[in-house]
């Protein structure tokens, strides 16, 4: 699992004026939790773009005021109208404790449906997973090559060692469907078809 390193502010007082001041000064308000106590902090703005504005899953060693911890993103809020990060959520992160996040889906392999002319239909892009933190795959390949047209990967074919994926198992992941185009070519070769032995009489 990748892993960066970013530095925080204890905060002295967590109201919302003192919030206000922090945005202004381009911090973020943060709560790392997980732990003994709730830890009220701040972090730059700038410094949360590589964890936040990513699919991928990241590991965070965060530094606050020298007191060292590993974390993930639990939650983030943003400004409705700005995208901007108003309050981050860190979860920190014990080797015994398990935990659940989103994983991202990664799709390999080419669909012979698709070569076909069908249409690729991924419904699920992350899959919720619980396992060890050092257990957490970065990502979970899921292989295209048996995908005919009018056929799925589910989440009971997901593979992941030491980790269990907690979606349903019946949800479908990726389906190849028929394509409009290749519907009509269908459709067109079965009327050429049914031309054909009518005119054979």
């Amino acid at each position: 699992m990748k892993s960066i390193a970013i530095s925080g502010s204890a905060r002295q007082n967590v109201g919302k004026r003192d919030a206000k001041e922090l945005r202004y000064q381009g911090q973020v308000p943060a709560v790392l939790y997980g732990g003994k106590e709730q830890t009220h902090f701040s972090v730059s703005a700038a410094d949360l773009k590589a964890v936040l504005y990513t699919p991928e899953v990241i590991f965070i060693d965060l530094d606050i005021n020298g007191t060292k911890t590993r974390a993930i993103v639990q939650d983030a809020q943003f400004h409705p109208l700005t995208d901007l990060v108003r309050h981050v959520d860190f979860l920190q992160l014990s080797d015994d404790k398990e935990v659940s996040i989103n994983i991202p889906v990664k799709l390999t392999g080419t669909s012979p449906g698709v070569k076909l002319g069908g249409k690729l239909v991924q419904k699920l892009r992350k899959l919720r997973v619980k396992a060890l933190p050092n257990n957490l795959p970065q990502e979970i390949e899921v292989p295209l090559e048996s995908l005919e047209v009018g056929k799925s990967f589910r989440v009971d074919q997901v593979k992941v060692e030491n980790a269990k994926v907690l979606n349903n198992s019946d949800d479908t992941i990726v389906s190849v469907i028929m394509s409009r185009a290749l519907r009509q070519a269908e459709q067109e070769a079965a009327k050429a078809a049914q031309g054909g032995k009518g005119g054979k009489k």
